[in-house]
């Protein structure tokens, strides 16, 4: 479309003829000069062209960019919104991390049966369970030392599978809002971002008592009763550092790292020195390889 001496009209100046024009501006010799004006925003607003045909074709071209300019209006608006959210996340975070009384043992560790592991992966929650006796024989349990800086670890074995081999299964931060002395329902909701579920041969490899320990009784693996145990944010810190090593050719490895980071930050770790883990597992075999050196 070519809109050279086309002619057009405008309230105050009158007649004039289009002189030439870009992507930003046209320009237009009246009577009384040239005049700029922005293009093609005027055409149609204050210039009149005088041929309706191409009056039709500047009218469609301008809905087809004011529709783009829409569009990246809105696609900003969504890029500053999330700007937005992130900071108040972060604000939200350095305030917890700074009022918050953190315990150094806040994280939990779930049984979890064969036939609800696909549930809780699915819905990103897990049921804690139910008090066995007393007046609230029944109701709900609560986990008061869970708060946004804990993580849960999801455990299971097999029945015919020692307890030496209790494999971690999958695990997530809590959600950002949990607080467990509040929790009614009974339910801990996992974080909408940092969770993960291991592949079956990672779960292999990665032994819940190669972290646990008991000091009391440092050479028993034994779960008893219960469905949770808290778990030591330390043990909880090697255990993600061991999934990133599990995570090195993986596209999620990046992911892996950054959750690492955002536990160690939530829980005021230096993960940069992190100790080697030394659950039950490795005492024992350390234990066995004193004794027999000494027998020796």
């Amino acid at each position: 479309m070519n809109l050279v001496n086309k002619q057009v009209i405008h309230k105050h100046f009158g007649k004039g003829s289009v002189v030439k024009y870009n992507n930003s501006y046209i320009e237009v010799r009246f009577s009384s000069g040239i005049k700029k004006f922005v293009f093609p925003d005027a055409l149609e607003t204050y210039l009149m062209l005088v041929d309706e045909k191409t009056a039709v074709i500047v009218n469609s071209m301008k809905e087809k960019l004011e529709k783009k300019r829409k569009k990246k209006e809105l696609e900003l608006e969504r890029k500053r919104t999330i700007e937005y959210e992130k900071r108040q996340r972060l604000l939200e975070r350095k305030k917890l991390i700074k009022n918050h009384k953190l315990y150094n043992v806040s994280q939990v560790a779930f049984w979890c049966d064969k036939e609800e592991e696909d549930k809780v992966f699915t819905e990103w929650k897990i049921f804690i369970g139910v008090k066995k006796s007393g007046v609230n024989k029944g109701k709900p349990n609560k986990l008061i030392r869970v708060h946004p800086n804990s993580a849960c670890i999801i455990t299971s074995r097999a029945p015919d599978m020692p307890e030496k081999d209790r494999r971690i299964l999958g695990v997530f931060m809590v959600d950002e809002t949990f607080i467990g002395k509040l929790c009614e329902d009974g339910y801990i909701p996992a974080h909408s971002k940092y969770r993960l579920r291991l592949s079956e041969e990672e779960s292999k490899k990665m032994l819940f008592w190669k972290y646990y320990i008991n000091e009391r009784y440092p050479n028993n693996m034994t779960w008893n009763s219960g469905r949770t145990r808290y778990f030591d944010n330390l043990w909880m810190a090697q255990i993600l550092q061991d999934i990133i090593s599990l995570k090195e050719k993986s596209n999620e490895l990046e992911f892996v790292q950054q959750f690492f980071e955002h536990f160690c930050q939530m829980n005021r770790l230096a993960y940069e020195d992190l100790p080697k883990p030394h659950g039950a597992l490795v005492h024992i075999k350390e234990t066995k390889s004193k004794q027999a050196k000494k027998q020796k």
